[in-house]
Formats: structure tokens, C-alpha cells, sequence
């Protein structure tokens, strides 16, 4: 037990920064380094360890996966800037908006479609909640339906591929099982990509889709407002449709819809055949966002000015975490921590089914209080390669690991997405309608994820058959 407890102090001193505000990044390597210093005072560190930070950071320096992180983040920002997504929602919305929900609807296809370009959980929330929540409260919405299909469709960008998440935690789980094989004994090891993990989400993703659609068509009109249907010609309608143009004939609608779409497919397409690397691919879509808003004219100098700040500011926030990260990892190493977790989880009765609830249970809470960027690159290098070495396929661990964090963002009371709709609509919802809005779509996610963990291959079958 005296042998665990100085990393067992450390991940617990992190904790606690962290949940006091400082700067994620410099809260990281501010502990390690203060702790680093305290075990070389006290011959309980070995200074040796921090040696191999320089070739820690040259190998992030050199890493072409993380090169896609800049491109899946321009383009997103490109979609959300240049109003290219706004235009979307309300295509959508002319198109579904004479069934039953069917703003509601559009609202969870263009979150899917937006989230899956983004990959931040927040960007999506405050833009679909900007845009989307007082129209449907003008119409007459439930509050309760108006802030669960906003937040629903703002965390499917965890799993949606092509995700930022996804790409993070692929080339992390790509590091781990390579040390799992080594550490078994294995030492003609194989990999696991970024593309293999999009080709494990997209049925789970589409899946979740399908179900928050199938909900909000069955099962939520019965709690929905007296705008159940929303109607463009009603009173209601009028003043949520002041400034807005005339609806776009169908021919109109379907192109606004498709050149988006096509994008994404051709960006998903490209790396499930083999035609690109998930770097190559996100070039790709980031250049045609780019032209795509040239095309509709939105690509103003003010525009380029934001998408590129935007996508410079996330950008260094992500490689700051991640060279903090490094730092972390070497430090909770030389105290001796991967070997407490590794006879923690070894030992644990039930063998690799304990492991692996107690995992996402740890990792399921961490989710109220640290970021996926935190979880993927100070919990995820911790426990993988011990599950790994257990024989779970690090492909089925990751769809589960980003299905369990988007699970975890959405669930009251400290979920991340009740908290950023909650910012930039304090005065249109309640409490009580934001979290018993959630509560349906938590029970579609925890569904997914009992699937998942029951049928595997809905994660392994795709990746298996492009391979």
C-alpha cells in the first residue's frame, strides 16, 4: 500500500486542481513537476525519468495522425463561421417542418452532421442552442424536448466520425496496444488506426441517430408543447420566421443539404477505402469548407480572420494538454504507477469484466469534471494498455470509451453539454426541463452502450470487413 501512495497523491493532487479552475495544460505539468521535485527530495523519484520527455515531445512533433487535429477543427470552425451550418438547420426545417417534430428532427440530424465536423462537445451545444432553442420555443416546443434534442445532437460528436475525439483517442490506443503486445511478449505487433476506429463508430453513431430520431417522432410528442406540429403559417410561426427569407423551393433545399453531406462522405469516404490517411482526408475537408463557403459567398476576410483564430486557439489548447500529458505520464510512471494499476485491475475478482466496469465507471465519473482532451491523454494511457493485455480489442475499448464520455457529458447534474446550454440560454430554461429533457436521451445512450458491451462486433464488424 506505501508503494502506491505517492502516485496514488499525485493523480489525486491532479484531480483537485483541476476541479479548481486552473488551466488544464498548466495545472498538468505544474503538479508533475512539483511532485517530480518532492520524490527527487525525498529518494522517492528517480530524476532519470524526465530524460525522456525531449523524445516524448519530438514524437509528438513528428506524429502526422495529430497533424488531422488543425484540419477536422478548421473545418468545423469554417461550417459554424461562415453560417454554412445555420443555413443547414433551417434547409432542414423547411423540409421537416410540417411533420409532427419536425424541427426537432432537424435539429438532430444537423447537430449529428455539425458535431461530426466539430468534435467539440461545446462549439456544437452553444451553436445548435443559438440557433435552434427559440425558434422551438416560439412554436410552441417543450422546453423539456427543445433542450434534450439540442444537447443529445451536440454530444454525438464524441462518436460521429470524423471526429477530434476520436482522432485523439485513436492515436493514444494505438500507443497503448503497441506497449500491451510488448509487454506480453509479442514483439511483431500489430496496429490499430484513426481510420479503424471511424469504421468502428459509424454504427454505433448511426445507431444512437436512429434512436434519438425514432424517439423524438414515437415517444416525444406526447410530452412536447401545443406546437407539437409546427406549422409555418400560424400566428406562432410569424414572429419566428420575421427576418427569415421565404421558404427555398425542394430543388433548393435538397442541393443546401447534399453539398455538406457530400463533404463528409467524401472525407469518411475517402479513408474507409483505403484513398487517404485521416491527415489526407482532413485536408480534404478542410479545404472544401473552404470552398464550399466561397461558393455560397459567405467567405468574408472577418470570416478567414475567425475560422483562423478559432482553429489556432483549439489547436494549441490540444498540443499544450498534450505535451503536459507526456510530462504527467513519465512522472506517474517513475512513482511507479502503471504497476499499481496493473495489479489493481489484475486482481480484481471477475477478471477482465470487473476490469473494465470499474474503468468505465472511473472514467464515466471523470467525465463530470474533466474534458474527453484530459480523460484521452491523462486517464486513457493509464488503463489501456493493462486491458489491452487482458485481450480486449482496443478498437471495441475505444468505441465504448467515447460512447461512455458522451454518456457522461449529458447527465445532470454536472454534465458539460447542460452547462454550456445552460450559458447561452439561462432565461428560456429551467433546471428541471434542462436535466428531465436529457433523461430520455441518456436512456437511448446507456441502451447503445449495453449493446455495445453485449455485441462487440458492432463495433469490430465494420473495421474487420474494410480491412
Amino acid at each position: 500500500m506505501m508503494e502506491a501512495l505517492p502516485s496514488l497523491l499525485l493523480f489525486a493532487g491532479l484531480l483537485l486542481a483541476l476541479m479548481a479552475g486552473y488551466p488544464v495544460a498548466f495545472t498538468l505539468a505544474g503538479v508533475s513537476l512539483l511532485a517530480a521535485g518532492i520524490g527527487i527530495l525525498t529518494g522517492t523519484f528517480d530524476a532519470a525519468f524526465l530524460n525522456a520527455l525531449p523524445n516524448r515531445l519530438y514524437g509528438l512533433m513528428i506524429n502526422q495522425t495529430l497533424v488531422a487535429v488543425p484540419a477536422f477543427v478548421f473545418m468545423g470552425s469554417m461550417l459554424e463561421r461562415s453560417g454554412l451550418a445555420e443555413e443547414l438547420l433551417l434547409s432542414m426545417e423547411a423540409l421537416l417542418g410540417n411533420t409532427r417534430n419536425g424541427l426537432s428532427l432537424a435539429v438532430i440530424v444537423v447537430g449529428a452532421l455539425l458535431a461530426a465536423s466539430t468534435g467539440i462537445v461545446g462549439a456544437t451545444v452553444v451553436t445548435m442552442g443559438m440557433l435552434a432553442l427559440p425558434s422551438m420555443l416560439q412554436r410552441g416546443y417543450s422546453p423539456r424536448l427543445a433542450a434534450g434534442s439540442i444537447c443529445a445532437a451536440g454530444t454525438l460528436g464524441q462518436i460521429i466520425p470524423p471526429s477530434i475525439a476520436l482522432v485523439l483517442l485513436g492515436d493514444v490506443l494505438a500507443n497503448a496496444y503497441q506497449q500491451a503486445q510488448i509487454s506480453s511478449g509479442v514483439f511483431n505487433t500489430q496496429t490499430v488506426s484513426v481510420g479503424d476506429l471511424f469504421a468502428g463508430a459509424l454504427i454505433p453513431g448511426l445507431l444512437l441517430v436512429l434512436l434519438y430520431i425514432v424517439y423524438a417522432v414515437l415517444l416525444a410528442p406526447r410530452v412536447s408543447g401545443a406546437g407539437g406540429q409546427t406549422e409555418p403559417q400560424d400566428n406562432a410561426g410569424d414572429e419566428a420566421q420575421g427576418s427569415r427569407p421565404q421558404q427555398p423551393g425542394l430543388g433548393s433545399l435538397l442541393l443546401t443539404l447534399l453539398a455538406p453531406l457530400l463533404l463528409i462522405v467524401l472525407v469518411l469516404g475517402s479513408i474507409f477505402m483505403g484513398v487517404a490517411s485521416p491527415t489526407e482526408a482532413a485536408a480534404v475537408g478542410a479545404v472544401g469548407a473552404t470552398a464550399l463557403a466561397a461558393i455560397k459567398r459567405r467567405l468574408s476576410k472577418t470570416v478567414w480572420r475567425e475560422v483562423v483564430y478559432r482553429s489556432a486557439q483549439i489547436t494549441s489548447m490540444v498540443f499544450m494538454i498534450l505535451i503536459a500529458a507526456s510530462l504527467f505520464a513519465l512522472v506517474f510512471r517513475g512513482f511507479g504507477g502503471d504497476r499499481v494499476v496493473t495489479e489493481l485491475l489484475g486482481n480484481l475478482p471477475g477478471g477482465v469484466f470487473t476490469a473494465m466496469l470499474v474503468v468505465m465507471l472511473v472514467i464515466f465519473v471523470l467525465g463530470f469534471m474533466l474534458d474527453f482532451i484530459e480523460i484521452t491523454y491523462v486517464v486513457v494511457p493509464i488503463v489501456a494498455p493493462v486491458l489491452l493485455a487482458m485481450g480486449v480489442s482496443p478498437i471495441w475499448l475505444g468505441i465504448m470509451i467515447a460512447v461512455n464520455l458522451q454518456t457522461s457529458f449529458l447527465t445532470p447534474p454536472f454534465g458539460f453539454a447542460l452547462f454550456y446550454l445552460r450559458g447561452v440560454a439561462s432565461q428560456q430554461l429551467s433546471t428541471s426541463d434542462l436535466y428531465r429533457g436529457v433523461l430520455p436521451f441518456i436512456v437511448l445512450q446507456l441502451l447503445v452502450l449495453g449493446l455495445l458491451a453485449v455485441f462487440p462486433a458492432l463495433a469490430t464488424w465494420l473495421p474487420q470487413q474494410l480491412g
